[in-house]
C-alpha cells in the first residue's frame, strides 16, 4: 500500500506518490483543481491503480508557524475530499515546498514553461517525502 501526497493551489493540484516501502516519494503529475469533480475522479483512479492507503495534504502555514487564508482554503479542500474518498487524509507542513521544488527545478535548468508543469508535482513530492521521513523515524 502507497501513500499520496498532495499539494493543492487554486490551479492546479501537485500530486506524488510514494513507493510500497513508504520510504521514497517520487512526482506523479499535476491535476487541474476545477471542476472539483474530475479532480476526485482522476484521484479515485490513481488511488485503486497505484493502491493507495492514505492521502496527506500539504497545510500552508506561515513562517511563524500561524495558519492564514491559503490554510483555510486547504481545510475546505480537505473537507469536500474527506467527502468525496473514503481515506484517511492528514495534513502535513508545506512551508517552502513550492520554493524548494522551484529552486530545485531551476539547478535542472529547466526553462519556466516545464518548470511551472512540474513544479507543484515536485512540491507535492517534498511534502510527502517530510511526511515520509517524519514516519520512518517515529
Amino acid at each position: 500500500m502507497r501513500i499520496l501526497g498532495l499539494d493543492p493551489g487554486t490551479k492546479r493540484v501537485g500530486v506524488a506518490i510514494s513507493d510500497e516501502l513508504k520510504t521514497i516519494a517520487t512526482p506523479l503529475e499535476c491535476i487541474p483543481a476545477e471542476p472539483f469533480k474530475r479532480l476526485v475522479a482522476r484521484l479515485k483512479e490513481l488511488i485503486a491503480a497505484r493502491q493507495v492507503e492514505r492521502i496527506v495534504v500539504g497545510m500552508p502555514r506561515n513562517m511563524d508557524g500561524s495558519y492564514g487564508p491559503a490554510a483555510a482554503r486547504v481545510q475546505q479542500f480537505v473537507a469536500a475530499l474527506q467527502q468525496a474518498i473514503d481515506l484517511p487524509i492528514q495534513t502535513w507542513d508545506e512551508r517552502l515546498t513550492t520554493v524548494m521544488a522551484d529552486r530545485l527545478l531551476r539547478q535542472a535548468e529547466l526553462r519556466s514553461p516545464q518548470r511551472k508543469a512540474k513544479v507543484d508535482a515536485a512540491a507535492a513530492a517534498l511534502l510527502l517525502q517530510s511526511y515520509l521521513d517524519a514516519l520512518g523515524s517515529g
